[in-house]
């Protein structure tokens, strides 16, 4: 009798220690929902205390939710390299994204969750999860047994912002994310304004043009914007503004010095773009020159010199863009000759 009755104490406090290790589940996911829910972006406010609660063995593995966590300093706001601002507020972007894909109505609404973290406020969570640099962003999956195991986000892919960010979250917990949805660059007030201000000037426009009186009379004027449409056109630039793409990254192996050249198809970096879209220009102001002012020269021996120095810059300037080419995609550009002359 008395071990049939210790057999049942000890079933029933397993029992009970079960109950109490699952039922913490709901409890945190709750928590995290009212976390999220008293946030105006979507983004759950983490400091070493809730890190631990919400990544100790109170949260058995595998958690029923994943955490991204993007890693700020605000001493290191000011540096503009760094790009922390930007980067969090496209990191507040990718969470609204989310919750409109997945409403509260959903199961993947509390399976995902957006957070941050300041380094002043939680330093030995840095040091938990062995972040020595920013940007940084980790994935930390339902199993992941310590913080180290986490996942981290390839510091290359920042250039992209919440597009890269929404596919490195994608790729790790199988969720769609959602479209992007930035604000409008001008608010319907200041467009308001525009237009008033439009109006109000409108006679005194009209006037200076029936007089011949403004830019768009002026050669020199369409000369400089054909040069530019230019420059903007083989310079990449549209592509750096609709990817948002900085002049340069920091260099990840070593956060002192900075890459302007980024290695790899795919992607261009605002200097890269600059560089070669100079080098273009070099090539059409010289050929421009050639056939529109040295033309005119009537010394024979300053032409060719001229044009003998036109043809090396340019053949330079061509190879350098080759090179580069090369170098980013691995691709190089071969010369063979005719069969008929073999």
């Amino acid at each position: 009798m008395a071990i049939t009755l210790r057999s049942l104490l000890l079933l029933l406090l397993t029992v009970l220690s079960t109950t109490t290790i699952h039922g913490s589940d709901p409890d945190l996911v709750s928590e995290l929902l009212s976390l999220r829910s008293s946030s105006k972006d979507g983004v759950i406010h983490l400091d070493n205390r809730l890190l631990n609660r919400y990544l100790s063995s109170s949260a058995p593995i595998p958690r029923p939710y994943s955490l991204i966590i993007f890693f700020d300093a605000s001493q290191l706001r000011d540096r503009s390299d760094l790009h922390l601002p930007e980067l969090r507020s496209e990191f507040a972007l990718l969470s609204s994204a989310f919750l409109r894909r997945h409403p509260p109505n959903t199961p993947s609404h509390s399976r995902l969750f957006f957070c941050d973290i300041e380094f002043k406020e939680s330093q030995d969570s840095f040091s938990l999860f062995g972040v020595n640099s920013l940007p940084h962003i980790r994935h930390v999956s339902p199993s992941a047994p310590n913080p180290r195991s986490s996942d981290p986000m390839d510091p290359s892919d920042f250039a992209r912002l919440a597009d890269s960010m929404a596919e490195f979250v994608e790729s790790k917990t199988k969720i769609p994310i959602g479209p992007i949805e930035r604000p409008p660059p001008i608010s319907g007030r200041q467009i308001g304004f525009l237009l008033v201000l439009l109006l109000i000037a409108s006679p005194f426009l009209i006037k200076r043009v029936l007089a011949g009186e403004t830019l768009i009379h002026d050669w020199k004027f369409w000369m400089v914007s054909a040069l530019f449409v230019y420059f903007f056109s083989v310079s990449g630039s549209m592509h750096n503004i609709i990817r948002k793409m900085p002049m340069f990254l920091t260099d990840r192996n070593d956060p002192s010095k900075l890459v302007f050249f980024y290695q790899g198809s795919g992607m261009q970096l605002g200097t890269e773009g600059f560089a070669v879209g100079g080098l273009y220009m070099i090539v059409g102001l010289l050929l421009g020159f050639l056939t529109h002012v040295l033309v005119y020269w009537r010394n024979v021996n300053v032409q060719r010199g001229v044009m003998l120095f036109a043809l090396v810059v340019s053949f330079w300037a061509v190879k350098k863009v080759i090179f580069l080419d090369n170098w980013k995609t691995g691709y190089w550009i071969h010369g063979f000759w005719p069969n008929s002359w073999r």
